[in-house]
């Protein structure tokens, strides 16, 4: 099947995830929904696409992790971990006392409240920020709270910066690919896993092989496994990478003692 070259990401454009991707190449292609994003990778038609997988505020993605666990066989090629700005975008014409209306996402809504009650704006919910901004450009004092990207395309003045209630947000993004990355001396890996529920202390010996073997855990969550409540996947992120000599053999020893086990990759660390 014929290839593009273009790398698929979760649309539309103008948003956090677009801003993500614009830090490998300007040769994107949206997509609106992560699935679709995976599917088009699978399907040949890219050969790497970016999704969201987690926020430090928000938590993780949940249908990222539930997707490359059950519909997909992807790896993580890659990662960015972007800080999240919001931005109070309007008209060339509009400054901060013209505006009475703020329209986005409701998620940014929510991480900008300290600044949208002192101002006394109303809120009206959007399908995504890039949305928004694009909706007021017909709209008198209106504004929309967006990313610089959104701005940039839409011909929107950044009316006032880094409007959000935490300095410290940020959302990591995964490159996803069919094969993950070569070995480059700074790497981690990302695998999923689940336990035997008769077996008590499991997840404490899992973690121990870790602890043994002195290699860093940088992450570990649970999800739903979907075969019933109770019944969880665990992700675990850690230093090194799949092919070395060590983490073989840890990899090897965790294959052994679970009922599943599934590498989701490694990569490179925030290389981007």
């Amino acid at each position: 099947m014929f290839i593009i070259d273009k790398i698929a990401f979760l649309g539309p454009e103008g948003t956090f995830t677009h801003e993500a991707a614009s830090k490998i190449t300007n040769n994107l292609i949206s997509y609106c929904s992560i699935p679709a994003v995976m599917e088009s990778i699978q399907s040949n038609k890219h050969l790497k696409g970016i999704v969201p997988i987690e926020n430090s505020i928000e938590g993780p993605v949940g249908i990222t992790l539930d997707s490359l666990i059950h519909k997909f066989d992807l790896k993580i090629n890659g990662e960015i971990i972007l800080p999240i700005n919001h931005h109070l975008l309007g008209k060339s014409a509009d400054n901060l006392l013209t505006i009475t209306d703020v329209y986005s996402h409701p998620q940014a809504l929510a991480q900008c409240q300290s600044f949208i009650n002192d101002n006394k704006f109303r809120t009206h919910h959007a399908l995504s920020t890039a949305s928004a901004a694009k909706n007021i450009l017909t709209m008198d004092n209106s504004g929309a709270i967006g990313t610089s990207k959104a701005a940039e395309l839409y011909d929107l003045e950044i009316i006032k910066s880094n409007i959000q209630d935490a300095d410290n947000n940020q959302t990591r993004f995964i490159i996803l690919a069919k094969n993950d990355h070569e070995i480059t001396g700074f790497d981690k890996t990302s695998i999923a896993f689940s336990i035997f529920e008769d077996y008590p202390g499991q997840l404490y010996n899992i973690l121990g092989i870790f602890a043994k073997n002195n290699i860093n855990l940088t992450k570990i969550e649970s999800r739903p496994s979907k075969e019933g409540l109770g019944k969880y996947v665990f992700f675990i992120d850690f230093l090194g990478h799949r092919n070395n000599k060590n983490i073989k053999k840890i990899l090897y020893e965790i294959n052994n003692k679970t009922p599943f086990t599934k590498v989701l990759g490694s990569y490179p660390i925030n290389k981007y």
